[in-house]
């Protein structure tokens, strides 16, 4: 085999069409030997002579797309100092495109004997691993543009790409649960006319299910246990793990594409798969273990601050620049269209405290390719001082984790939440405004995967995760949940029709809020995970989608249905209003200002009403005595459609239609009157008493000064012509 010097960079395997450079960064090996693997089990070592700024690489002509591989480093083994090299771990390129294969759990993964954890492990890890893959970069993207949705415009649909396309009745059984699963025009379809302009998905980097998990029986299905930042999950790939997986993904953002749909991929660059001081050596702690990891002041162990047992040292600028070339890749290769960032705390942290202008933050400021995509932050991870929702940097937007408590605490009755709720539904200004950021910045959602489906939190009060095997330890304990009456399944039509209204009312919240809306995939037909609020190893039907059936979506006579949803009539009827609902806020530019509400009229609007009015039931302005009143539940919201600030995109002026927007979150029903002053006739378009919650433009006209009864813990929305 001819072995030539090559390049030390691109780091990874770069195929050249003629044969393929490999590259591996490592400071602490004294050796390294890249192994070609062959199907018959054997493999081919070369030894990485050349070395630049601890740069080993070579290019070997010949080597082809396909080709697996892995590396060997030489070196000490010495965990009292943070170093553990041990040739006789295969590892995992860190740069690698494709991965090959999963881990086959036993003592031949480990660095150490199970019992003797001191003592070096040198079983052969090879047959029990995963390894990389060459893969070639080529592909017709043809005429493919990045939609470049401006965040006013958004919609985010999280969703998983197993749990949404496993039980897909209009999927063929090949597709279902892969890439090319989420590109089928079934699919595709119900994002479009749902009105989805993003999809984020949860994690396809290439993660490891756990030897805990594997052991029970389980798997990680959530994949926040990534092991290759450049490579797509093989198992959801339909046609093969040889780099059939690169195709298959960049096909279904390409069709994604074409339906104008984003794609924002949720990325896990907190921590890695290889876990604390006794996981499994799969890749970086064998190539350079102090490079990679925060190592507490005893180097044999690790800091922690997301959970997972490791925690990346954002200080090295090799971790940065692998996280930063990863952004690059995932951006110009694959086509994607922004990210999330789990537990983004964690990637501030450059010593204990959460610090927004670390390295990191740095870097994608300055960066031309990362820093113009959607950037999402989680903001907070499980260290002290972790909570950071409002304080990340203007390029970027948060999950508003406060909105999502608040608007659950309005609609099941807490006191003294109606203040907090009328910051959260106005775009949350107390979080954002005072560094320049604006309602934009705040992605608003009501539940997420991590937690209870939409369903489920109108069902249960308790989680019921017993099917996790930690004996229902597991998962948030306080969901700020309430289940309508009766814990978890029943037929009792009362109740069901509460929690069909409660869960409209949920979604009319999240459309009427100003700021970027998030639905959960699933919330649209009301999923149910019977009350597990943390799926995170539920591989099965359990958190799997589970569609109305193909006749019933199509028109189909419902079966009236009863259990815990009502049937497949109440889930339609819940797609229905979720459509309607998404509807109504792409045709109104006032329910997606891109700037806060001033509380007073605006300049050069020719109107002297306030662009915001709030208002009691009675129909009287609030005052501060009304704000503050322990039990307070209801309100009325006048936005003023003659009163939108911000200019269109060529500088004319934004008008439209003024909206009334009536809460009652009391138990009980309420008569409101419609303000005076503030329009002479008005329009029901939004009812969540109803069963079906949007009267399409059939809603009856009301005149100022009318009263109007709204039933217990319901909304109505007025609408007034411009």
């Amino acid at each position: 085999m001819q072995v030539w010097p090559g390049e030390a960079y691109p780091l990874g395997a770069a195929y050249d069409g003629a044969g393929t450079n490999f590259a591996v960064f490592t400071e602490a090996a004294d050796r390294v030997e890249l192994c070609l693997l062959h199907d018959d089990g054997s493999e081919t070592a070369v030894e990485l002579r050349e070395s630049d700024a601890f740069v080993r690489h070579a290019y070997l002509p010949g080597v082809m797309p396909g080709q697996r591989y892995g590396f060997r480093v030489h070196g000490p083994y010495a965990p009292e100092r943070g170093l553990r090299c041990n040739s006789a771990k295969l590892l995992l390129d860190p740069y690698a495109r494709a991965i090959s294969g999963s881990v086959r759990w036993g003592e031949e993964v480990y660095g150490y004997h199970f019992d003797a954890p001191d003592r070096r492990n040198d079983l052969d890890s090879a047959p029990h691993t995963m390894t990389s893959v060459v893969v070639n970069p080529y592909f017709d993207w043809g005429d493919d543009r990045p939609p470049r949705t401006e965040y006013h415009h958004t919609v985010i649909y999280e969703a998983h790409v197993k749990g949404l396309t496993m039980r897909h009745p209009g999927l063929p059984e090949e597709l279902r649960g892969t890439y090319a699963g989420l590109a089928h025009p079934a699919v595709i379809e119900h994002l479009t006319e749902l009105g989805v302009t993003a999809l984020e998905l949860m994690p396809v980097h290439q993660f490891v299910n756990d030897h805990r998990l594997v052991d029970m029986g389980l798997n990680n299905y959530w994949g926040y246990n990534t092991i290759g930042f450049f490579a797509p999950h093989n198992a959801y790939a339909s046609w093969g793990d040889r780099g059939q997986q690169v195709l298959e993904f960049k096909s279904a953002v390409k069709a994604l594409h074409e339906a104008g749909i984003e794609v924002i991929l949720d990325v896990v660059y907190n921590h890695t798969a290889e876990g604390n001081h006794l996981g499994p050596t799969l890749s970086f702690k064998g190539i350079d273990n102090p490079s990679y990891y925060r190592l507490t002041d005893d180097p044999r162990y690790y800091m922690d601050t997301t959970g997972t047992g490791n925690s990346l040292l954002m200080r090295s600028p090799h971790v940065l620049q692998m996280i930063m070339d990863s952004l690059r890749y995932w951006v110009t290769e694959m086509h994607v269209d922004g990210f999330r960032f789990d537990l983004a705390a964690t990637l501030a942290r450059q010593f204990h405290e959460v610090d927004r202008l670390s390295s990191f933050f740095d870097l994608v400021q300055q960066d031309p390719v990362v820093s113009q995509v959607k950037l999402i932050a989680e903001p907070w991870d499980v260290g002290e001082g972790g909570y950071q929702v409002g304080n990340f940097p203007p390029l970027w937007t948060e999950w508003n984790g406060k909105y999502r408590d608040t608007v659950r605490d309005l609609w099941r009755g807490e006191p003294r939440a109606l203040a907090e709720f009328a910051s959260r539904l106005t775009g949350s200004s107390d979080l954002y405004q005072d560094d320049g950021r604006r309602p934009l910045a705040s992605i608003n959602f009501v539940t997420c995967h991590d937690g209870f489906t939409l369903h489920d939190l109108v069902s249960y009060n308790d989680k019921r995760n017993d099917a996790n095997g930690e004996d229902n330890r597991d998962g948030e304990s306080h969901n700020r949940s309430w289940n309508s009456g009766v814990e978890g399944d029943t037929d009792d039509p009362d109740v069901l029709r509460l929690r069909a209204r409660q869960m409209r009312n949920f979604i009319a919240t999240l459309m009427l809020s100003q700021g970027v809306p998030m639905i959960s995939h699933g919330d649209e037909v009301a999923r149910t995970q019977r009350g597990n609020n943390n799926a995170y190893c539920q591989d099965n039907e359990l958190a799997w989608l589970d569609w109305p059936s193909e006749r019933e979506r199509r028109g189909g006579d419902g079966d009236g249905g009863s259990g815990a949803d009502g049937g497949d009539d109440a889930r339609l009827r819940m797609l229905a209003f979720t459509r309607a609902m998404v509807g109504l806020r792409k045709e109104h530019p006032v329910f997606r200002r891109r700037r806060f509400f001033h509380g007073r009229p605006v300049e050069g609007t020719h109107d002297d009403l306030s662009d915001i009015a709030w208002f009691t039931p009675e129909g009287t302005e609030m005052t501060q005595r009304d704000w503050d009143r322990a039990h307070a539940s209801a309100l009325t919201v006048f936005l003023n459609g003659n009163a939108i600030s911000e200019p269109g995109q060529r500088g004319e002026r934004i008008t439209d239609d003024s909206f009334l927007l009536m809460f009652n979150a009391s138990p009980g029903p309420l008569e409101f009157v419609v303000p005076v002053d503030h329009g002479r006739q008005w329009q029901v378009v939004v009812d969540t008493a109803g069963e079906d919650g949007v009267p399409p433009g059939t809603g009856p006209k009301v005149r100022a000064g009318t009263r109007l009864t709204l039933a217990d813990r319901s909304l109505t929305v007025l609408q007034r012509p411009v």
